[in-house]
């Protein structure tokens, strides 16, 4: 079913996706973040294990281990961020926005065709 504006019954609509976009960039932070803190203790492990090449087997092990850590931690963040922006956007914000006239507004959650 295609959205219609209730102002001026344009069908150009878009979406603004605020929420997904702001949930999207602070999971990733979080992720970021919680991701390197328990990559630190990874990252002791890796240079422990990596005593066994040398002292600069044990940097690249433990800085390795932190990079790699932090990474995984931000791409999980943003992606949890991001379905849970979706739902924000489908849910609670005024997310469709007329390309005409400029009006925003969301979509009727009871007049949406569900599956039962």
């Amino acid at each position: 079913m295609s959205e219609q504006c209730p102002n001026c019954l344009s069908r150009r609509i878009g979406k603004n996706n605020y929420g997904k976009k702001t949930a999207g960039v602070v999971g990733a932070s979080a992720g970021t973040y919680g991701g390197y803190a328990a990559a630190t203790a990874g990252a002791q492990a890796g240079a422990a294990l990596g005593i066994v090449a040398g002292p600069v087997g044990a940097t690249v092990g433990g800085i390795g281990g932190a990079v790699i850590g932090a990474l995984l931690g931000g791409a999980t963040g943003a992606s949890a961020g991001v379905i849970l922006g979706d739902v924000l956007d489908d849910r609670v914000l005024d997310n469709l926005r007329c390309l005409d006239c400029g009006y925003s507004f969301s979509t009727d959650p009871d007049s949406r065709d569900d599956i039962r």
